[in-house]
């Protein structure tokens, strides 16, 4: 099934203008200089009917030199007027690109900080067309609908006085269908900005299973589903396609509607004024017809393209829409409260004080309590769903950890700056997100120049603690092995080991490793552990594992249950305390001996 695309924010329609005027007074030089050309180009054009009136009476006078020195000048403010056009064009359509960087910019530093609530709400092939198809959308709206905007009043301003000073009683009859075919391009205006959201809203969802089909193509192959897949894909390119053919239906009614204001200005022009020429010579000329119908020209274009321009304007207001659905998405963890804490001032120790967790209702964590002091290596052991991986999230806050309920150094994580938390807390997941590039570019992802050569020295020794340099050496392209779409080209556990190893290159002073052997053999294992033994050296380590050869390695074991501390001590003790702990440890040994067997 398609997902259902992420239901609209009810805001009012000021809040996205407020955005795009606090974006364009950032750009108010571009935006000034460009609407000073348009002014210009607009002077240039309306004296250009002025032009064709003067020579069009010097001809019927017989004047033929006069008429030709205003052809000159109409060729001089036509050449004037180009320059002016280019000129407002390259200004405001910078302007038009520079408001959309920043909100790229901004966009992508907000997503960087919002936590898995919002993405259950939207897919990234939703977030994906609002940073493609809606930010294109407002350039445009900036853009070119700004500068016609801006044009269309100039021509008002400069085209309606001329036409008034020459002949008031045609003028307010020309401009009599003007108002009325205005006035329906905002009933045109409502239905537009409905169907240029379901449109937008229908991209989303294709794009969003697009990128869904594409990550699991594996898993659709493995299941036969191709045939499905592409049945659900048809029927959203058919939603997408109609709501599109919506969209075009009422843009191919309006335009046509808005042109019959134009042509009805033209018939009132010629019949008036061949009228008013006939029976009053001296008052009216055939070069004031001709410079009518030049200003109304002037004038109708704007207004036939207003509909054109208000589509522009309801799509843009419906894509910054769609934009401050991410912008205005309030991020799971924040540092609001921060106060400023060097990393070189933390040691790595880590205090939980009766940390409790619930996820949608339910209690994951129960009032857990713990100590690691610096440089000390702790391991977390319990039955799946226990809570352990949810308990190594908090403990980097990468989950909204309760205040007062996580300290390092003394400090509550909840008051630690997150850039200081991250340099510090390293946390490789257990279900490891490769990204589709290279191993070696996966593993130094948070090295500042990832292809240095020092930095692929570093790749290798981080690949060889993780146990995988043999078998990335026996790769065709061995560490720029290109991995696929979230390191669908390598087996689990490779790309477990590829995730550890981006850990162990980063050398935080805290590690945190959930379940980094879940997919290992045993002898990969052991040598996988001897490796983090020898990384954690000098740091602070906590290991999630429901491994007891793995926790045995420990200075320290604590063992969940239903999200509470039921055991805590060292290997050798909870073995002789014969708990849960012990029963782990009895029943590993016994598969180990069924394995060998």
């Amino acid at each position: 099934m398609s997902a259902a695309p992420t239901a609209p924010v009810s805001r009012p329609p000021s809040r996205a203008w407020s955005l795009l005027r606090e974006l364009l007074v950032a750009q108010r030089r571009e935006v000034i200089v460009g609407v000073v050309f348009l002014a210009l180009s607009s002077v240039t054009a309306g004296a250009i009917p002025q032009c064709i009136r003067f020579a069009s009476d010097a001809l019927m006078a017989s004047r033929a030199p006069r008429a030709m020195a205003f052809a000159l000048a109409i060729a001089a403010f036509a050449g004037l007027g180009a320059w002016f056009r280019v000129a407002s064009r390259l200004r405001v359509f910078n302007a038009g690109r520079e408001v959309e960087f920043v909100l790229r910019e901004r966009l992508l530093a907000h997503l960087h900080r919002l936590g898995p609530s919002f993405f259950q709400r939207m897919g990234p092939g939703e977030v994906m067309s609002r940073a493609t198809n809606d930010l294109a959308q407002v350039r445009l709206l900036v853009g070119f609908g700004g500068l016609n905007l801006v044009n269309a009043v100039f021509a008002y301003l400069v085209n309606i006085p001329l036409l008034f000073m020459r002949n008031p009683r045609l003028a307010t009859l020309a401009l009599l269908p003007f108002p009325v075919f205005v006035f329906i391009t905002q009933g045109f205006g409502r239905a537009m900005f409905a169907r240029s959201r379901a449109a937008q809203d229908a991209l989303g969802v294709m794009s969003e299973r697009v990128q869904r089909v594409l990550s699991g193509m594996r898993v659709v192959r493995a299941y036969g589903l191709e045939a499905s897949q592409r049945a659900g894909f048809d029927q959203d390119i058919d939603r997408s396609l109609e709501a599109n053919l919506s969209l075009a239906r009422l843009r191919g009614v309006m335009f046509p509607v808005l042109g019959l204001g134009a042509a009805t200005a033209s018939f009132i022009v010629v019949w008036v004024g061949s009228a008013q020429i006939i029976t009053d010579p001296a008052s009216f000329t055939v070069g004031d017809i001709l410079a009518f119908q030049s200003h109304l020209a002037l004038i109708a274009w704007p207004t036939i393209a207003l509909g054109y321009l208000l589509s522009i304007l309801q799509r843009g207001r419906a894509s910054v829409d769609r934009i401050l659905d991410v912008l205005e998405a309030s991020p799971d963890v924040d540092d609001v409260d921060a106060a400023p804490v060097e990393p070189e001032s933390l040691d790595g120790a880590l205090s939980v004080r009766d940390l409790r967790y619930a996820i949608e209702g339910r209690e994951v964590l129960a009032g857990v309590s713990l100590e690691v002091p610096a440089g000390r290596r702790v391991a977390i052991v319990g039955r799946t769903g226990a809570g352990k991986s949810v308990l190594a999230r908090l403990l980097a806050r990468m989950l909204p950890t309760p205040a007062g309920a996580v300290f390092l150094d003394g400090h509550d994580i909840t008051r630690i700056p997150l850039a200081t938390l991250r340099a510090v807390v390293g946390l490789a997941q257990q279900e490891p997100f490769l990204f589709s590039t290279t191993i070696a570019r996966n593993v130094a992802f948070a090295e500042p120049d990832p292809d240095a050569p020092e930095t692929r020295d570093k790749v290798r020794s981080a690949l060889g603690s993780a146990q995988l340099m043999a078998e990335v050496d026996a790769m065709p392209e061995g560490v720029f092995t290109i991995v696929g779409e979230r390191g669908v080209q390598l087996s689990g556990g490779q790309k477990q080991r590829v995730a550890l190893g981006r850990a162990l290159l980063a050398q935080p002073k805290v590690l945190v490793l959930d379940d980094p052997l879940s997919a290992v053999d045993t002898r990969t294992e052991a040598a996988i552990l001897d490796a983090i033994d020898e990384a954690s050296r000098g740091r602070t380590l906590v290991l999630v594992t429901h491994r007891v050869a793995a926790a045995a390695r420990c200075d320290q074991v604590v063992v969940l249950d239903a999200g509470r501390v039921v055991e805590a001590g060292t290997h050798d003790e909870l073995i002789a305390r014969d708990g849960l702990y012990a029963r782990l440890a009895e029943r590993q040994a016994l598969e180990a001996e069924l394995e060998a067997m």
